[in-house]
């Protein structure tokens, strides 16, 4: 291979470092047809590294074995990351094409080194007398994924496994790109003032933003953007519109069409099921938590379970409430779920009088961006500088270098807020480059996306209450790849158990919930006019407010996630919507609330594997959150010095240095209970 792409453009992939800001990828200089040889060139140097690693004759060291290890496939994380974080963010057919082609190599190459068995044979050898903390860590880490791949199995076994994984990446793919095009070709145009019916300024404005975008100069849409969805749903008075725009959220990816997911999801299943069973597991869901926190899915359904019952007595209490809403308005209809957020919106209103457009004014994105950075200044010294002159996916992101309270720079943060059909949905954090020492040292590149609402023309973009938490909460994942304070990249930023990942995220939402932090940055975004006390007081009054539907919503997509990991029918065949329907009729689903993910388009767990049988993790972690804010609380300082010192050292900055229930207990002092839980959701009996 000699750097060039067919048309004999040079790839910049080829060049041994990259010159520009802070070594970002030179993205104007990336075509798609860079890739596919990007990733052929870098496949074969990292299997050429693992097969001298391999075939070394010399003794198995920690240096000559696993720090190797750790050195290998620099080329291949670096093309990897980049093309991944477009392919989410900012994709094109011929990115998809390329993805289609790539993922499964990967996920074979990934077999390969995890089921050599020279390699592990090595990995084995290695002493474990004289390493330190850190490098046992990662030593026991390194272990358990080659066990945990199937390293210990016969050679068929083998063979079936790197098959089962390529399938897997395959689908997973699939699912993903399905999912994406029926976002993108979903419009609801609004004809005229009949259409509009309810929509305040703010929500008419992005309506118009979006089918500008899409070419429908002087009209207004609403697309499956939740940042546009939602807001139709609780503001449209058309009760036919918000019928038939609920309908299609809830009908992604089982259109009956080429996108439709079902058939991708029966055998995802059936291949999950098989790999478990090969690895020794009775079920992929005890396979998966086998690794985690919880350790077994009876302890994480234990916690659905302990949260299911008052989140179902609470949201009966809040359903009878909108009926009677309904019935006083003289509608003669029974509550439906795409009635709910319209008239929970109602209630919080007579309750609190509250209303989203009296908020969103005062929530403009840049003073949330501002209020994030000003809580990690306040909790841990950081400064943030934005930058003008960079490299961009899209001209959109903007980018900041972070600084350590010392002025030592610790990471590039880059921020992409807005919606745009090449994007996929929802909010997330991911990295161009993870922190670490042993090459280094290395600096992260950090990056949240975001699927908000563009203001209209020379208007910001205004996000409500929600959204917000949105921001922080990815943002307080995107400190835990820039604090990240280890040497070896393993144990590197979120590479932590996937119980505990959201620990960092969910505690650093709690921040914009603080009346000190709303006071300083939620001001009008047209006059600069702080919040009004009252306001202020009436939002964090309501702040339990609808907490039944929250809990019910996400409870059931995570009890549905484990019954599905756990069921035996994925070797029969399955009927995903025979089977979704099943499992809600158990727990008593109500009727009028719809799963916050449906099963043909969970992606969470169906386009990866990232939180399959773990969608239970966000409310496992916020036990966690919700008992850490309190020490905050104990210590009388929302900002205590001491307190964000155990913090950053033992959450933040420390990476997977130690196992989940060590961590949270050096910077606890204890493990925690779920009454801070049942409290924040106002859930206590």
């Amino acid at each position: 291979m000699n750097g060039l792409t067919p048309d004999h453009a040079p790839n910049p992939f080829s060049e041994p470092a990259w010159t520009t800001p802070h070594g970002l990828p030179p993205f104007e200089r990336i075509a798609p047809a860079h890739y596919e040889p990007a990733f052929e060139r870098a496949l074969d140097d990292h299997a050429a590294e693992i097969a001298a690693i391999a075939g070394n004759p010399e003794p198995a060291s920690f240096a000559n074995t696993v720090e190797a290890l750790e050195r290998s496939g620099a080329a291949l994380r670096r093309v990897s990351s980049t093309f991944f974080n477009l392919t989410g963010s900012h994709t094109n057919p011929d990115l998809q094409q390329v993805e289609r082609s790539v993922a499964p190599r990967l996920a074979r190459h990934r077999s390969a080194l995890f089921l050599n068995p020279d390699l592990w044979a090595r990995v084995r050898a290695v002493p474990e007398d004289g390493l330190s903390e850190e490098q046992a860590r990662v030593l026991d880490r390194y272990r358990t994924i080659f066990r945990r791949a199937g390293a210990d199995l016969d050679p068929a076994a083998k063979e079936r496994l790197a098959a089962i994984a390529g399938r897997l990446a395959e689908l997973g793919t699939e699912f993903s790109q399905h999912l994406l095009a029926d976002e993108a070709n979903f419009t609801l145009v609004l004809e005229g003032e009949d259409d509009l019916a309810g929509l305040p300024p703010f929500l008419r404005a992005a309506a118009a933003r979006a089918a500008e975008e899409r070419g429908l100069q002087g009209q207004h849409v609403v697309t499956l953007s939740r940042s546009l969805i939602d807001p139709f749903l609780v503001f449209s008075t058309r009760r036919d519109l918000r019928e038939k725009a609920y309908e299609a959220w809830i009908g992604r990816g089982e259109t009956g069409g080429p996108t439709d997911n079902r058939a991708i999801i029966a055998e995802t299943m059936q291949l999950r099921a098989e790999r478990s069973r090969l690895l020794g597991f009775s079920s992929y869901a005890e396979y998966r938590l086998a690794d985690t926190m919880a350790g077994s899915p009876d302890a994480a359904m234990g916690l659905l379970r302990d949260v299911w019952a008052p989140a179902r007595r609470r949201a009966a209490q809040e359903r009878d409430r909108l009926q009677a809403i309904v019935g006083e308005e003289g509608g003669n209809f029974d509550l439906a779920p795409w009635d709910w957020r319209h008239y929970a919106e109602k209630l919080r209103r007579a309750e609190h009088d509250l209303d989203e457009g009296e908020i969103k004014p005062y929530l403009p994105l840049d003073g949330m961006i501002a209020a994030s950075f000003d809580t990690a200044h306040r909790l841990f010294g950081l400064q943030f500088e934005e930058l003008s002159e960079f490299p961009r996916y899209h001209p959109e992101v903007r980018a900041w270098s972070v600084r350590d309270r010392d002025g030592t720079e610790i990471g590039l943060f880059l921020g992409d807020y807005f919606a745009r059909p090449s994007k996929r949905s929802g909010a997330w954090m991911s990295g161009f480059r993870s922190q670490e020492k042993l090459a280094g040292p290395v600096t992260p590149i950090i990056v949240n996306v975001m699927n908000f609402a563009k203001g209209g023309d020379g208007e910001p973009a205004l996000l409500s209450f929600d959204d917000a938490r949105t921001l922080f909460h990815e943002f307080g994942h995107a400190l835990h790849g820039l604090l990240s304070d280890v040497t070896y990249p393993l144990l590197a930023g979120t590479a932590v158990a996937g119980d505990f990942v959201e620990l960092p995220s969910q505690l650093y939402e709690h921040w914009l919930e603080q009346p000190e932090v709303l006071r300083a940055h939620a001001k009008h975004y047209r006059t600069g006019a702080p919040m009004p006390d009252d306001l202020l007081q009436r939002l964090l009054a309501a702040r339990t407010f609808n907490q039944g539907f929250a809990t019910v919503e996400y409870t059931a997509s995570a009890i549905v996630d484990l019954d599905l990991h756990l069921s035996g029918e994925a070797e029969a065949g399955l009927d995903v919507l025979a089977f979704e329907a099943e499992s809600l009729r158990r727990i008593a689903m109500p009727a009028e609330i719809g799963m916050r993910h449906r099963t043909p388009h969970f992606a969470h767990i169906f386009a990866g594997e990232g939180y399959a049988a773990g969608y239970y993790s966000y409310l496992w972690s916020e036990v966690l959150d919700a008992d850490a804010f309190d020490a905050f609380r104990e210590a009388g300082d929302i900002f205590d010095p001491a307190t964000a010192a155990r913090l950053r050292d033992h959450v933040y900055a420390a990476g997977n240095l130690r196992d989940a229930r060590s961590a949270y207990t050096a910077f606890r002092g204890r493990l925690p209970s779920i009454d801070p839980l049942l409290r924040k959701r106002g859930l206590a009996a």
